[in-house]
């Protein structure tokens, strides 16, 4: 089910097939190091996260992930979510992956700038905010392209597995 496109994507809610695809770009050195709780442990793990992802979509609540395919191969190529600022209404963290055979295509500034104009107008929200790891520069350079702006760093952060801090973006819609 197709919830929006862009020039390129199509961004649509996730389906039980995409579970072998999610896991395997899931899979990448890239991915694992930068997002390492986002790694899957094995199908199986994939496909309840596909699964959750799409009976929240179905409920339109956070967290709210689906799947970006390419429109020129019908091919998943990546995922893009939100998911809330505990304690602040309003306020949502985005996330994205592009699998490697698709990156430095453009298509994770167009995915993020879509992403953020569909966050403001269905959930109604004021404040999306990026946390990169340090040392990321791939997706500190996709943020800053989508007009998020340096707001701080983070440190102590859960999903900081190295102990080196998260840089934090803010775009106010």
């Amino acid at each position: 089910m197709k919830i929006f496109e862009t020039d390129d994507l199509i961004i649509r809610r996730f389906e039980p097939s995409d579970a072998a695809r999610l896991y395997e770009y899931h899979l990448d050195d890239e991915v694992k190091k930068w997002i390492p709780n986002e790694s899957y442990a094995d199908l199986d793990e994939a496909s309840g996260a596909i699964s959750f992802f799409a009976g929240m979509t179905d409920k339109n609540t956070l967290p709210y992930v689906m799947g970006v395919e390419s429109k020129a191969t019908g091919d998943l190529i990546g995922d893009v979510g939100i998911n809330e600022v505990e304690g602040r209404p309003g306020e949502v963290e985005i996330g994205f992956v592009i699998s490697p055979e698709y990156r430095r295509r453009g298509y994770a500034v167009e995915l993020v700038n879509f992403m953020s104009d569909f966050c403001r107008d269905k959930f109604k929200v004021r404040t999306l905010y990026g946390r990169v790891l340090k040392g990321n520069r791939a997706s500190v350079c996709v943020l800053e392209k989508c007009g998020y702006i340096f707001a701080g760093e983070e440190s102590g952060a859960e999903d900081d597995p190295y102990g080196c801090g998260m840089l934090v973006y803010k775009k106010n819609c």
